[in-house]
């Protein structure tokens, strides 16, 4: 479908079937008409060829099919995929939750930080009118009350002016840019800590709510609620997936549940139970976080006090540090409401999509069905396999995993959102899978099943019963999202175009682990002696390099040095230079002297040689 599905073809389809939703009275978000796009596409019962170009026919039966799935409001499947495209796009983690709040606390602030940092008073009155915004900067960027409380306005000035008076507003201005915003910054944490032990000591802070009290109460409060749902969703989805059970073992029974839409409405639980657990798991960890704040905010406090006791005056290297860290605590005190207010709405907003249950299948009409059946917990079916487990020594060319012979086996990554592999493609239910009976490695992913038959089962066919999976989740397009099969499915439409909002319905992040190791210095260290982080500097510079470029050399010759030229050298005179040695020293020997006697011959015809050694003895010399 990638070849013919074309971003414009799509973009007409989903606009299309947005315009005729809307009017029927339905208006429509564009992630979830595209979702309904792909997931009627998809399902094979509609019968789309995946490897034909859509004809004009073809595309107005995917509308009006798309159109019709979409306005079936009793359709348990079209409230699961709402809930889906609901939470991708309203959701977000804790580090994705605080740092938006600080964008949008940013830009709420730029406009007040703006007129201070470019401001350039000279007179009287426009210092204090500039000291004025400091004020209301450093109120709002607190959160401590609002600048039209004139009770939190005194307090504030009064704070202020005890750490930066209006004499420093010569020395403020003069700085750059940059440091008057860093400025503004510490200058809000020191008031935010000075109001807070003011508050402690009862000198003030009237108007500063109690948040760890606050938060003491709505953190349990939020968790019971959400205990009480997810019992409530569970006990339902129990109570589903024994119906679906006993319809299977005696159908002639439980004939009037094949138009019931008991499968749509199990995974409509199932679903919203996930999202439930990780909201809870999100309140766990701010109850969690809050504590590990109280603690620490009691000791700072106490430290403070004991730093300032009834001194007169202290040296602010001593006492700023301890007030800044009273103004993170208490940041990390507004966080964890910002944090539970967000994931009470979140609970409360999911709460409409499991409204058709009860309109399905009233209480009444679930007790009268239920009548001889078992149902089962999630825990109770776990417990009863827990006894079971594989004998590898029955698979020869598969890997199978257990609790005591696998590291860090409870983090491993399973497949299916934990249900069993093999439930879901034959009998189309969610149960849940039992690790204990043996995890099954195939092709580097990780499957569990229901029961040891189960196990036996899938283990001799593997990619056969993942294809039946992937056929199933075909027909149940919510399934793709229940069961994390975003990868079995991202090639087919080629809508991570559609909306970015979509996040892991269109087009889910690829996650892998993944090393490296570099050396720890690879390149060596490169300084820009060039380099000038001053505007005003940089300004210099290229007004100089302006006045350069309109400078021009002159010069004009005269008749009498036409074709004529002067030289010159210069050379350095030579200079007197003299060097000092080293005393000589010496010792002398005797001078050899000897003398031969009888060289000239005589009278006789033989020459007669005398040698006469006359050298003076060592001892004379």
């Amino acid at each position: 479908m990638s070849g013919e599905l074309t971003q414009s073809v799509l973009k007409r389809i989903i606009r299309q079937v947005g315009l005729e939703c809307a009017a029927q009275g339905q208006s429509l978000s564009e992630t979830l008409v595209a979702f309904m796009v792909k997931a009627v596409v998809l399902d094979p019962r509609n019968d789309f060829n995946m490897d034909r170009t859509l004809t004009e026919n073809d595309m107005q039966d995917l509308i009006q099919l798309c159109v019709t799935r979409l306005l079936d409001t009793t359709n348990p499947s079209l409230s699961t995929i709402k809930m889906q495209v609901y939470f991708d796009m309203n959701y977000a983690n804790r580090d994705e939750l605080l740092s938006e709040q600080e964008r949008v606390l940013e830009g709420k602030l730029a406009p007040v930080v703006r007129a201070i940092t470019e401001s350039g008073p000279h007179s009287q009155e426009e210092m204090e009118n500039v000291y004025q915004k400091i004020v209301a900067c450093v109120l709002l960027r607190s959160g401590l009350g609002s600048p039209t409380d004139i009770e939190a306005v005194r307090e504030v000035t009064a704070a202020l002016q005890s750490i930066f008076p209006q004499t420093e507003m010569i020395t403020f201005i003069s700085l750059s840019k940059k440091d008057k915003e860093q400025q503004l910054k510490d200058l809000a944490m020191l008031v935010t800590g000075i109001r807070l032990y003011n508050k402690q000591c009862q000198k003030g802070g009237s108007c500063i709510d109690d948040l760890p009290g606050i938060l003491s109460e709505a953190i349990p409060s939020a968790t019971r609620t959400l205990d009480e749902r997810l019992n409530s969703c569970q006990l339902l989805a129990h109570r589903y997936t024994a119906l679906l059970e006993a319809m299977q073992q005696d159908p002639q029974r439980f004939s009037q549940l094949r138009f019931l839409k008991l499968k749509e409405a199990l995974f409509n639980v199932r679903q919203y139970e996930a999202f439930l657990c990780i909201l809870q798991s999100n309140a766990i960890t701010s109850a969690q976080e809050v504590e590990s704040l109280e603690v620490q905010f009691e000791a700072a406090m106490m430290l403070l006090k004991n730093t300032v006791q009834d001194k007169t005056s202290i040296e602010s290297r001593e006492v700023f540090p301890l007030f800044m860290e009273l103004s993170k605590l208490w940041t990390g005190f507004q966080d964890e409401m910002l944090l539970l207010s967000f994931l009470t709405n979140m609970a409360d907003n999911l709460q409409q999509f499991l409204e058709i249950q009860s309109q399905l299948f009233p209480e009444e009409m679930l007790t009268s069905l239920l009548e001889g059946v078992t149902v089962k917990s999630d825990e109770e079916r776990i417990k009863e396999t827990m006894e079971t487990r594989v004998n590898v020594s029955h698979f020869t060319n598969q890997e199978w995993l257990f609790p005591e012979t696998t590291d860090n086996f409870d983090q491993l990554l399973i497949q299916y959102h934990g249900f069993c592999a093999h439930s879901i493609g034959v009998k189309g239910i969610t149960l849940p899978g039992n690790p204990a009976i043996g995890i099954l490695k195939h092709n580097e992913k990780y499957y569990v099943f229901s029961s040891k038959e189960a196990a036996y089962i899938f283990a001799e066919d593997p990619d056969k019963f993942i294809q039946l999976n992937i056929e199933k989740a075909k027909k149940y397009a919510e399934l793709i999202q229940l069961l994390e099969l975003h990868h079995q499915f991202e090639y087919l439409l080629p809508h991570a175009q559609a909306r970015k909002a979509s996040k892991g319905l269109m087009n889910p992040p690829l996650k892998r682990e993944n090393g490296t190791q570099t050396d720890t210095h690879i390149l060596p260290p490169t300084i820009v002696r060039s380099y000038e982080w001053n505007e005003w500097e940089l300004r210099r510079k290229a007004i100089k390099l302006a006045n350069l470029r309109r400078m021009l050399t002159h010069s004009m010759q005269t008749d009498l040095s036409h074709m004529r030229r002067e030289n010159c050298t210069q050379v350095y005179l030579p200079k007197d230079a003299g060097t000092q040695t080293k005393h000589d020293n010496s010792s002398n020997v005797p001078k050899p002297q000897i003398f031969l006697k009888g060289l000239r011959g005589g009278s006789s015809p033989t020459t007669h040689m005398v040698a006469v050694d006359l050298t003076r003895p060592l001892d004379e010399t």
